[in-house]
């Protein structure tokens, strides 16, 4: 895993949407429309970045639809904790254009 450009505890670049990204978020759709209160008619991942804590903080613009974009902040656990995911937030009302920044 490179390091390039990322300062420890800091947020990563741009990286690259996988199918991988993509399926990570899926995972946590449920979780992420129970804290939204709504469904999503649409849910792809467009901008990813992620930060290295004691697991790993992953950041999500993610298209739901229409004109409407959220982003979405999932903490990781490290393997040798579970692996387990929690949703640590949401931002709502974003647009295509909006930054993916940490928060």
């Amino acid at each position: 895993m490179s390091t390039k450009g990322v300062c420890c505890g800091g947020i990563s670049e741009g990286k690259a949407v996988t199918q991988e990204v993509q399926q990570l978020a899926d995972s946590v759709k449920p979780q992420v429309e129970e804290k939204a209160g709504k469904t999503f008619d649409a849910f792809v991942v467009k901008a990813y970045k992620t930060q290295v804590v004691a697991g790993t903080n992953h950041y999500f613009k993610i298209h739901v639809g229409g004109i409407d974009y959220i982003h979405v902040k999932v903490y990781e656990k490290l393997p040798c904790h579970g692996s387990e995911k929690e949703i640590l937030g949401i931002q709502n009302n974003k647009s295509m254009d909006e930054e993916l920044t940490a928060f």
